[in-house]
């Protein structure tokens, strides 16, 4: 054969590769360089960086997530739960989802588990309606029929996004940011006189009604849920103190309470009473307080954002002799001076 008609051959058969090449992949602009497909694939980031810090604390907080996927019409279509913890630790925590073309509405849920939490539904797939998403906080009742919980508990993330899902190939990226319901509470009593005192002479309590969320995170109408101190000591030490060489005592008692989502139009009540006398040392109501520390640089952050941003509360509390003793209390080491003698 002759060389130009070699040549012909190998042009025709080099054009009938690279058609039947063209035919079974994607456009150029959605070619998978490292897939080598031609799918439709949605990458969801889940983050937890609605904090204090706007820093990503996924890895570090969430211990088990599910990822509920909704219709235009509010039907289940598919979920995905994991409680993998070292999956979850994984640094940009991401969930692959392959959908038809249409429009969906993600909801998450993170730290659902018996203990602590639970949903009001059993969740089936092409049933369940995202309003029967709802949340509720597991409580024990005391002989009287008072809702408490005297447990620590487990915290509680809700995230919830649109999902528009085209028909062109590709990979598309999309994040899906959670927020925490739920805030640890330290209080402790510190007494200025030296005077001893024990846990066993107090009782912690804040009531709040807290314990009920809608799909989309509203809290619903609950009974008054009592939060007691899952954890509670008594603390002593001894310094030097700065302008003499005289030894002095600390005394305090410390109480720790996990509580849920603050609302700043409804804040719990923060109550500690003597347990020997029957006498309230203070009433405070805790929302109100701890927005006071706001501070200039989340000023401009509505009162709702920064009680969702904020998880952790330590009070400082000073009595004399058992009996509250001043006017100043410290939220997060800022200094609050209270104008309201009667607390």
């Amino acid at each position: 054969m002759k060389r130009a008609q070699i040549f012909r051959v190998w042009m025709v058969a080099l054009t009938m590769v690279a058609a039947v090449a063209t035919s079974l992949s994607c456009t150029r602009s959605h070619i998978f360089e490292y897939e080598g497909d031609c799918g439709v694939y949605y990458d969801i980031r889940i983050k937890y960086d609605y904090n204090i810090k706007f820093a990503d604390a996924f890895a570090h907080e969430v211990n088990s997530l599910a990822l509920y996927i909704f219709t235009e019409d509010g039907i289940l279509y598919d979920m995905i739960v994991t409680t993998d913890k070292q999956q979850l630790a994984k640094e940009n925590f991401t969930i692959r989802l392959t959908l038809p073309k249409g429009d969906y509405t993600m909801l998450a849920w993170g730290g659902i588990n018996e203990e602590s939490f639970d949903l009001l539904t059993e969740v089936e797939i092409g049933t369940t309606r995202i309003e029967q998403m709802q949340v509720k906080m597991t409580r024990s009742y005391d002989s009287a029929g008072n809702a408490y919980r005297d447990t620590d508990l487990e915290g509680l993330f809700h995230g919830m996004m649109e999902l528009n899902v085209t028909s062109e190939p590709g990979i598309y990226q999309e994040t899906l940011s959670l927020k925490k319901n739920t805030n640890v509470v330290r209080v402790m009593l510190h007494e200025q006189s030296g005077y001893p005192i024990q846990e066993e002479q107090f009782i912690f309590e804040i009531t709040d009604r807290s314990g009920l969320y809608n799909y989309d995170n509203t809290r619903l109408t609950d009974e008054v849920i009592t939060y007691r101190p899952w954890y509670l000591e008594s603390i002593y030490t001894e310094f030097e103190e700065y302008d003499t060489t005289r030894q002095a005592d600390i005394n305090a008692v410390l109480a720790e309470l996990t509580i849920g989502r603050m609302m700043a139009m409804e804040s719990p009540t923060l109550r500690v009473t003597n347990k020997e006398s029957g006498e309230e040392v203070l009433r405070l109501p805790l929302a109100d307080y701890a927005l006071m520390v706001k501070g200039h640089y989340h000023k401009d952050m509505t009162n709702q954002e920064y009680l969702d941003r904020q998880d952790e509360y330590s009070l400082t509390l000073f009595l004399n002799e058992g009996k509250w003793a001043s006017s100043v209390i410290y939220i997060n080491s800022w200094r609050v001076v209270i104008n309201d003698t009667e607390l």
